[in-house]
């Protein structure tokens, strides 16, 4: 109920917009006095793409029904009485409404919820600003060009009472001119009148005609600079109306697609497109209004022709306003919701396409048909250079047609794409080292539809994001690889799908920091030691100091085609690799800050030597791809765990399973840390049987110390006993070769042993 209050202290154009989301489909009245019961309904939970969901929205809906319904059975006396008929009118409406159809009544409730956190927020921004702070950048933004559409509104309201004036002159000039014409007739007509009569008939009527024609002569010349003023009025109008449209579609479109894109690697969400639907509405509207407007003004000059310039001036803003109007049309067919980047064949995919001035331009009357292919690079290069006008597909797309509808509750035109299928791909010659997983294709969505009645015809088309198509689910790794370069450092107006070859380190920080954040939902990346040891690993350098690295580059072959130095596998496979195992088991303790991670084996040693016994932390491996180690005080190096071992008993419980471990670094106890994560014990004996309980072990360490020692103690022995070099001249034992055996075995010891952990089964 919180949004709601605030809702109510909307102001201005704000509470305008706010009570624009409301009519017929949803009434204000339902969101008022169901407030708190709709806000604590789970409405982002219902997938609206998914026709499986309907059963949910329709619980939804029935619930809905079920409050109003219960709302109005509250209503009492002799106030109440009223309200109660209302609220049942409104249950029984939404109950036909959205009976044969729960999802847009859930799409209608999500629309009207987050346009109100939107009014809110910026009214807050707003108010913060007026208090003495900097307003936000983004509020600005919007404040100009809501300023900026006022601007056009005025002068588009200023040359319509223009043309009225210009029209209503020119009926007069029309009805004075016919009337010149009838005295001309009756001129004429005078020869039939005796001599006397005719001479003062024509005397009489020749000054009349004099003074209209005298009149018409002026006022054509008045019209005609009407005509031409009104000209270079809607020539200024149409100036701000481009200035207007480059700044909404080449700056802010541009911007949220960008957005749309960095989201791909795990970016803030791009934001919801109601706020640029609006501006692009209102453009619309006034683009029509002003090319109304011309079209009159040629139909007034074709009505009465006059001397000058006018239809060479028309027929250039005629040409104008059409190609603004185009250029709108072609630039707001988007695609709302871009297929996956990483695509399989033979899988299902899903996509959503949006025409944003479909509902001002009424192109739902007729509701125009989508079609989907995918194009290689180079298809996709012709597309946009205007090479090709047939589009030629690089495979088969099941599904690939379909109809764009209007919804009326959020004023959107769109196409859902729910079950299309790649069924095959064709691909190109590859350059070089290139492999499949670095070839790009991209998905095209094409349509025809018309306007103002078949006036405009527009062929759109809208490419989404780069996607590369794997077969099998082992090249999804390096496919990940391609399309996050891609998202991270495509640069806006590309040509398909030019990414730079080398990229400043710092740049690849971020987008790894990004992906790393959105894979773990959480707020704690990348720290600044964690990508001194990414860049340890990607440049083979020992450096620990983040200024040196700051203005090195690294490659895409660096990245992701060239394997480590003594390793079979990529800097990206590596990282990749982290990735999975943390997002799959070990998100929550890495949330906790338990697991340090970016950490070799040298680090670790270093760190736990001066700790007491007991105290352990945990590592990614550096030889196994996906994998952790336990790294402890003495110091013991368990082999790596990886998915296939957390899948069998996890983290937490291993932990729990060791007691050499006590403290997990610096100082905190493991208990403190891990126990919440402790699988519960098993209940008792059901039926006499006792259900046996997997726990992990490992080898004792004096157990450990002894199979060591025997085979060096042996070792030691024969080369006392046996060795001639160990006999000084006179057949004794020389003592300073023997010390150098007996510091030998010492060192071996000293040095810090890989243990296997096994798995008991107890009851």
């Amino acid at each position: 109920m919180a949004m709601w209050i605030q809702a109510q202290q909307l102001q201005g154009e704000a509470l305008h917009q706010m009570q624009a989301l409301y009519g017929q489909h949803f009434p204000i009245e339902v969101r008022h006095y169901l407030a708190q019961w709709i806000e604590s309904q789970l409405w982002d939970s219902v997938e609206l793409d998914n026709p499986a969901e309907e059963a949910k929205a329709k619980r939804l809906l029935d619930n809905l029904v079920a409050e109003l319904q219960r709302k109005a059975q509250l209503q009492g006396g002799e106030d109440g009485f009223l309200l109660k008929i209302k609220l049942g009118h409104y249950a029984s409406q939404l109950k036909s409404t959205y009976d044969r159809c729960p999802l847009e009544l859930v799409r209608c409730i999500k629309h009207i919820l987050h346009s109100e956190q939107r009014l809110v927020q910026e009214a807050t921004n707003a108010s913060c600003g007026t208090g003495g702070q900097a307003m936000d950048t983004l509020s600005q933004r919007h404040q100009q060009i809501n300023q900026a559409f006022e601007e056009l509104r005025l002068a588009t309201q200023e040359t319509e009472n223009e043309l009225r004036k210009l029209q209503h002159s020119q009926e007069y000039f029309i009805i004075q001119y016919q009337e010149n014409l009838r005295i001309q007739a009756q001129l004429s007509s005078l020869s039939s009148l005796p001599p006397a009569e005719r001479t003062q008939r024509e005397t009489t009527l020749q000054s009349k005609r004099a003074t209209v024609e005298a009149w018409l002569t002026r006022e054509a010349s008045t019209l005609q600079k009407y005509r031409l003023d009104l000209s270079e009025q809607h020539q200024k109008t149409l100036g701000l109306l481009r200035k207007q449209q480059t700044l909404i579609l080449d700056e802010e479109l541009i911007q949220w697609k960008r957005r749309q894109q960095l989201a791909g690697n795990g970016g803030p969400h791009e934001g919801g497109l109601d706020v640029l639907q609006s501006w692009c509405e209102k453009l619309a509207d006034l683009i029509w209004q002003n090319r109304q407007q011309i079209r009159r003004c040629e139909h007034l000059t074709q009505q009465l022709p006059l001397p000058g310039p006018m239809e060479e001036l028309l027929s250039k803003l005629n040409s104008d306003i059409t190609d603004i109007i185009s250029a709108l049309v072609t630039s707001t067919f988007i695609i709302e919701k871009q297929p996956p980047q990483v695509l399989k064949t033979q899988t299902k995919f899903a996509a959503t396409v949006r025409l944003l001035v479909g509902g001002k331009l009424n192109v739902h009357m007729n509701p125009p048909q989508v079609k989907a292919i995918i194009v290689s690079e180079q298809q996709a290069k012709a597309l946009l250079k205007n090479e090709s006008t047939h589009s030629e597909s690089s495979g088969e797309i099941l599904n690939n047609n379909c109809v764009m509808e209007y919804h009326q509750a959020t004023g959107t035109l769109s196409a859902h794409f729910r079950n299309m299928s790649l069924k095959r791909i064709k691909r190109s010659d590859r350059r070089g080292a290139e492999s499949v997983t670095e070839e790009k294709f991209t998905v095209l969505f094409e349509s025809q539809f018309s306007v103002g009645g078949n006036e405009l015809v527009f062929h759109v088309k809208t490419l989404s994001l780069p996607v590369v198509v794997i077969v099998h689910g082992s090249q999804d790794n390096n496919a990940t690889a391609t399309v996050l370069w891609d998202n991270a450092f495509a640069e806006p107006g590309r040509v398909p799908f030019i990414v730079p070859d080398k990229v400043l380190w710092p740049q690849l920080c971020e987008a790894l920091d990004m992906k790393y954040k959105a894979e773990m939902h959480s707020g704690r990346g990348l720290s600044e030691d964690n990508l001194v040891f990414l860049a340890q690993k990607a440049f083979t350098s020992s450096s620990n100091n983040p200024e040196d690295y700051h203005n090195m580059t690294i490659s895409w072959a660096q990245f992701n085609r060239e394997s480590l130095p003594g390793r079979n596998f990529t800097f990206w496979q590596w990282f990749d690799g982290v990735v999975e195992l943390m997002k799959k088991h070990l998100k929550p303790h890495w949330n906790d800050g338990a697991i340090l991670g970016f950490v070799n084996k040298q680090q670790a040693q270093d760190m736990l030597m001066s700790k007491p016994n007991g105290t352990f932390l945990l590592r990614f491996s550096d030889s196994e791809i996906g994998g952790i180690t336990i790294a402890w005080r003495l110091v013991w190096n368990l082999l790596p765990y990886t998915t296939k071992d957390f899948s069998i008993r996890s983290l937490a419980d291993r932990i729990s399973d060791l007691n050499h471990l006590l403290f997990l670094y610096p100082d905190r106890p493991k208990d403190e840390v891990f126990a919440k994560y402790y699988t519960p014990p098993l209940s008792k004996a059901v039926d006499g049987y006792v259900k046996p309980q997997i726990k992990q072990v490992v080898p004792e360490c004096a157990d450990v110390i002894k199979q060591l020692m025997f085979p060096l103690l042996t070792c030691l022995y024969c080369c006392l006993i046996r060795s001639d070099a160990m006999l000084d001249a006179d057949g004794d034992f020389d003592l300073e070769d023997t010390m150098d055996v007996a510091r030998h075995v010492e060192e071996l010891l000293r040095r810090p042993m890989q243990i296997f952990p096994h798995f008991q089964s107890i009851s």
